[in-house]
């Protein structure tokens, strides 16, 4: 662009005007003020405005000399009269003669108002996300935290675990189930325990432990802060797990073999073939007949239902198969049933789960037999004691410890450290030999008989040999 220099000359209202009307496309017009040394009207084809021009003070540390000359612009014509000008360069050349630097004031200025607004935009984004974050906290409730526990992780338990994980925590929980996962703390752990210790010392360890499990579940994921508390870790233990060692003898087991066949199908069959197969509970209420083989001389249990995660073979005794044979004919007469139907389900192919009926059912029938004969209660046993009971017998019978672990699906037993490594025998012909025994006692038992005449019982020949 063109640059016409004029002036100085003392500028008034009708110059500027002029000035403005002589302005050339491609053409910058300056004219310095007389009366105010410095003060210039830049005049461009676009519009008017004063500019002041100035030399900085000292000498540039870079150069060793002086600065060179610079500029600041005051206003326009519109925002400043030519009286306007001079005061405000008038000010200007006082604040240079002090060694200000009207640019850099300037620029520090507009750095500063950027740096607020900014830091005012920061702190909005801050606000906001803070506001997310809260919404975020007060929509992750104990109740979706359960949810989520239960799709991402308890979904791969085993489906009894799965049961009753879910179950205690959806029960138990249900007080504090709306109030934010985050915020819950000693206080509604303490009160949930409490209330859970009223059905049960084992029901509030179950609860305290479970929620427990979950609360570092979900600090592990992310979806609770990993560097906050775990409020359950530090509830106290209600009581302790005390191991059980409830063996039911012979009479017992007769009892309980009478006392299921007054129940009906497929609640009794299903706790006889427990007791013949020594069987966690819900690995038999679970069963299909798609793992039990053609000729039902044997149940492959999956690994995705047995404990430890491998797959079991169960020899089926007699007694065993007979019972299948009844359960097929109850259920598809004429043919087995589909692969995928479960051997003891009930209406919609759904396992057994009110186990606390059958076992009061079992209890009274029990009662009302020994009340006929006048004789004394049974202690306490639960279901459970079928497998611990089994071992007895048979280690009572002579066979060997390692045996029944194998049988019992036990990956660690009597058989452990670097001889674990190296035996991978599973002893099926002694495990087949082992529940064929089993049964016979059982049946027998349940008969009101004796043990079978074939199978050798060693507490007589220990005692002898203790004495």
């Amino acid at each position: 662009m063109l640059v016409l220099r004029e002036g100085p000359a003392k500028l008034t209202k009708a110059s500027v005007e002029a000035a403005w009307r002589r302005r050339g496309t491609g053409q910058r017009l300056v004219i310095g003020d007389s009366e105010c040394r410095g003060l210039a009207l830049v005049t461009n084809p676009t519009g008017q405005t004063w500019r002041f021009d100035f030399k900085p003070r000292g000498l540039d540390p870079a150069t060793g000399r002086r600065f060179p000359s610079q500029s600041v612009t005051i206003g326009t014509p519109e925002s400043h009269s030519v009286d306007d000008a001079r005061t405000a360069a008038g000010a200007l050349k006082a604040r240079t003669k002090a060694g200000s630097d009207p640019n850099a004031e300037r620029k520090a200025a507009r750095a500063a108002v950027l740096a607020a607004r900014q830091q005012a935009e920061a702190d909005a984004r801050a606000a906001r996300e803070a506001e997310l974050a809260r919404a975020k906290e007060q929509a992750f409730t104990v109740r979706a935290l359960i949810d989520l526990y239960a799709d991402k992780h308890v979904a791969k338990l085993r489906p009894a675990t799965r049961r009753d994980v879910l179950s205690r925590l959806r029960q138990h929980l249900a007080p504090i189930a709306d109030t934010p996962a985050q915020q819950v703390g000693r206080r509604d752990v303490a009160t949930v325990v409490d209330a859970a210790g009223l059905a049960g010392e084992t029901t509030a360890r179950r609860v305290r432990d479970y929620a427990r499990a979950m609360w570092r579940w979900a600090a592990g994921r992310g979806s609770l802060p990993t560097g906050q508390d775990n409020p359950w870790a530090s509830a106290p233990a209600p009581g302790r797990d005390k191991p059980r060692e409830r063996a039911l003898d012979a009479d017992e087991v007769g009892l309980v073999w009478r006392a299921a066949g007054t129940l009906p199908s497929p609640y009794g069959p299903l706790v006889r073939f427990a007791l013949l197969t020594l069987a966690r509970r819900e690995e038999v209420t679970d069963m299909t007949w798609g793992e039990v083989a053609a000729d039902m001389s044997a149940w492959t249990q999956p690994g995705s239902r047995t404990k430890n995660g491998k797959p079991h073979l169960v020899h089926l005794s007699a007694p065993a198969r007979d019972l299948l044979r009844q359960m097929s004919v109850d259920t598809q007469p004429g043919k087995l049933p589909p692969a995928e139907q479960r051997v003891f389900g009930i209406a919609g192919n759904r396992p057994v789960t009110t186990h606390s009926w059958v076992k009061r059912k079992l209890d009274t029938a029990i009662a009302a037999e020994l009340a006929e004969a006048d004789s004394e209660a049974v202690p306490a046993w639960v279901l459970h004691d079928f497998r611990r009971s089994g071992v007895t017998w048979l280690a009572g019978a002579g066979f060997a410890p390692h045996v029944a672990d194998r049988l019992l699906n036990h990956v660690q037993g009597t058989i452990k450290g670097v001889a674990a490594i190296y035996q991978k025998g599973e002893f099926a012909a002694e495990r087949k030999a082992a529940l064929d025994a089993w049964g016979a006692h059982v049946l027998a038992a349940g008969e009101g008989g004796v043990v079978a005449s074939n199978v050798a019982r060693l507490e007589p020949a220990r005692a002898a040999k203790a004495g």
